[in-house]
């Protein structure tokens, strides 16, 4: 028998009599809170999502047809262990168990009957939500296309054991960012080698995770803490699911993935507790293929001369719209993703194309083994050698133990192969290019003293080749200095800090307009100048400078992706699949690398004057526009969660509740990670999707977060219920007495 407690904040609570019973209570709790967002998730795996949000949603489904991620998920399966799939396949049949009351629950869902396709026919004209990329359906500008169910009718699919692996490949399969090397070779071939290091930051979204221990010590309880905000792109219901997962053999709290058994990134047993920030390893590889028919086949050419592909057709199912057909071919290297505009098309002839070689397809392994083995942990070494079991996507991580343990090391699954491979696109015909095992031993340090991972260049450097700038890591690390000792409830004002390091490229700039021999300034613009340079480079909520400093950066920004200097680049986002265009998109490519690009003299045609004269023109259309008046950072930076479907606007239920939509504080290289798109959008479409301290002096002194709230069924109580917190940048603390939980009859179930 298994019984789900439910804390204050609606957070479920799991007790079973082992870990079995313990995954279908899981399964089944997710189902009941969150039965829309899995079902969604599930059909964006299988490529099937475009049947219920529409058109919109087409590129991406066509994109996981194409790069196989069903099959190689149940490919992945077939090759764990008895143990490990028996526990994933009993978590499925929870979730299986709870879909059907909580398809009752969600008003997403109707009472239609479904067809062979899960889907009753949609009425005509149905609008429905893009899916995009997995990275905001709002592409750049943070808009959230409009959708709609009207007449349709849904009802969930039915799960097969393979399918939390599958919704896990389809969150990760970009965390690589290999349409970067897309980016990267247009660089080199239209700029020049040498310009591609001053864009090199893995887009399409800046910032990243933010993860930091403080020793023993360092902290007011002589014990460590771990604290951290992954940062992915704000969705709603949320990406992370706050649960407990609790049986004889462990007690463990954490952040799942709805859809996903156990606690893989963010966890506290009680004696050891964990967390991770993207590695930004390179370890998926792009080919050039050439490609013919041959008698009815489809060939490749590689090293050894034509061989024949596996080729097929299949048809996705689209709301509204007729069935759109898709060939799926696969090389020796791996499944193509995209054709080739350079190569010629036609029947009996050579057609170009571009083929994905991605670690879990090749080796049949996602590291679902290391998920149980993280649940048994007491000890640091139990998460090091939970984590030898790892695979996708690469981490870096942070660990430590009630004994004084403690652990910094990268896991995941990274090949060896030639150095081209991680930089650029490579020929599938030429030999030198294949995988030669992994690469191993993964890097590891010693941790002495306060130690911080944000995606930087650090530990992961010899498995990489673009890193988030140092900001956040810097910064994070002179705060931590800034205190003798720390406790958990100061961790708030790390998460939240707001200070923009890298403002002082485009500040700097601007304040040497008048020796540059430039016409002088107009007095609009000098007054705005002298805003600039008193403001504190805060990018507060209510900052006017902040919103002023915005304002003149996203100016600068489309003026400098309009130069003549950067014409070769515009447009290639055009000439690939839509799931890919965020990494070539040009104005978000100069927005994150603006810091870079304002102080280089290695572009031809943007030497320092050049610049200075972009800067002044942009400084003087902001302030003749005048437009700035009493407006705060805050007024223009705003939420732009993304949605499967439009929620009805939630009335707040408290004085201190907020809008969904409400403004931010932050910005993408700031701590507090809240990334718009300079150039395109104040709106911010991607922050900390979750916040959290771990502290390993007593678990009940630990505190969390999310946007949102505990549950993903519209109306209910704790639908919204953080979410006012989560915008102050507070969190709630961690409950582990079983005596201040409440017994939820409604969630009680046998396993």
């Amino acid at each position: 028998m298994n019984s789900v407690y439910r804390d204050a904040s609606g957070i479920p609570h799991l007790r079973a009599g082992d870990p079995y019973e313990l995954a279908f209570a899981q399964g089944r709790v997710t189902a009941l809170d969150r039965a829309w967002q899995i079902e969604v998730e599930r059909r964006r795996a299988t490529g099937t999502s475009a049947a219920v949000l529409g058109p919109d949603a087409v590129p991406w489904d066509r994109f996981a047809r194409q790069a196989r991620l069903a099959d190689t998920a149940e490919r992945c399966l077939h090759a764990l262990d008895d143990d490990t799939a028996r526990w994933v396949s009993v978590y499925v049949d929870g979730v299986n168990a709870g879909l059907p009351e909580g398809a009752r629950r969600a008003p997403e869902f109707t009472s239609a009957e479904a067809d062979q396709h899960d889907v009753a026919q949609p009425a005509a004209g149905l609008g429905a939500a893009g899916l995009g990329t997995g990275l905001g359906a709002a592409g750049h500008d943070g808009a959230q296309p409009a959708a709609g169910l009207d007449a349709a009718g849904v009802v969930p699919g039915r799960w097969e054991p393979w399918t939390p692996l599958a919704i896990w490949l389809s969150h990760h399969i970009l965390f690589a960012h290999f349409p970067a090397k897309l980016w990267r070779e247009a660089v080199a071939e239209r700029l020049g080698p040498e310009a591609v290091a001053l864009f090199a930051h893995d887009g399409p979204g800046a910032g990243g995770s933010n993860g930091w221990l403080v020793p023993a010590d360092r902290t007011a309880t002589g014990a460590a803490l771990i604290a951290g905000d992954p940062h992915r792109f704000i969705e709603d219901p949320g990406f992370y699911q706050q649960i407990r997962l609790a049986c004889p053999e462990f007690d463990v709290v954490g952040l799942a993935v709805p859809g996903v058994p156990g606690i893989a990134h963010f966890g506290h047993a009680g004696s050891v507790a964990w967390a991770i920030t993207n590695a930004m390893a390179d370890y998926q590889d792009l080919h050039r293929e050439r490609l013919r028919c041959a008698d009815g086949r489809v060939e490749a050419l590689g090293p050894d001369g034509w061989r024949t592909c596996t080729a097929h057709v299949e048809v996705v199912d689209v709301a509204g719209e007729a069935p759109v057909e898709i060939e799926v071919v696969e090389t020796e290297r791996g499944p193509v993703v995209m054709a080739d505009a350079r190569g010629e098309t036609g029947r009996g002839h050579v057609r170009e194309a571009l083929s994905l070689r991605y670690p879990p397809r090749v080796l049949r392994d996602l590291g679902f083994a290391a998920l149980p083995a993280l649940l048994r942990a007491k000890t640091v070494a139990d998460v090091d050698r939970a984590l030898d079991r790892w695979a996708e996507p690469v981490n870096v991580v942070l660990a430590a133990d009630t004994g004084g343990g403690l652990l910094h090391r990268v896991a995941g699954t990274v090949p060896v192969r030639h150095p081209d491979n991680a930089l650029r696109v490579v020929p599938a015909w030429e030999p030198g290019h294949e995988w030669g095992g992994r690469h191993a031993p993964m890097p590891r340090r010693e941790i002495r003293g306060v130690t911080v991972m944000a995606n930087e260049r650090g530990i992961a450097a010899p498995l990489g080749v673009e890193f988030a700038p140092p900001h956040r890591a810097d910064r994070i690390g002179r705060l931590l200095d800034g205190a003798a000792r720390w406790s958990a409830g100061d961790m708030a004002a790390v998460h939240t800090d707001t200070l923009l390091p890298g403002a002082g490229a485009l500040l700097d700039l601007l304040a040497g307009l008048d020796g540059l021999g430039l016409d002088g300034l107009s007095p609009e613009a000098v007054h705005l100048r002298e805003r600039l340079s008193a403001w504190d480079r805060h990018m507060d909520a209510g900052s006017t400078g902040a919103a002023a400093y915005a304002a003149v950066r996203a100016e600068v920004v489309r003026r400098l992706a309009a130069h003549p200097a950067l014409a070769s680049l515009a447009g290639l986002a055009d000439e690939v699949p839509e799931v890919f265009r965020p990494w070539l998109a040009l104005t978000p490519r100069v927005a994150y690398a603006l810091e870079g690009l304002l102080t280089t003299d290695r572009l031809p045609g943007l030497d320092r004057a050049a610049l200075a004269d972009l800067a002044r023109a942009a400084l003087e259309d902001v302030a003749a526009r005048d437009e700035l008046t009493g407006a705060r950072w805050g007024d223009l930076h705003r939420l732009a969660p993304w949605r499967a479907l439009p929620s009805p606007a939630i009335s707040p239920t408290a004085d201190d509740a907020a809008p969904v939509e409400a403004g931010l504080a932050g910005d993408h290289n700031c701590v507090l990670s809240t990334s718009s798109v300079p150039g395109v959008t104040h709106h911010c479409a991607r922050g900390p999707a979750a916040r959290y301290v771990w502290d390993l002096a007593r678990r009940d002194g630990s505190l969390w977060i999310v946007p949102f709230g505990a549950s993903g069924v519209p109306g209910d109580p704790h639908r919204r219920d953080q979410h006012p917190l989560w915008l102050r940048g507070e969190l709630v603390p961690v409950v582990t007495d079983w005596n201040r939980l409440t017994l939820d009859p409604a969630d009680r179930g046998a396993a």
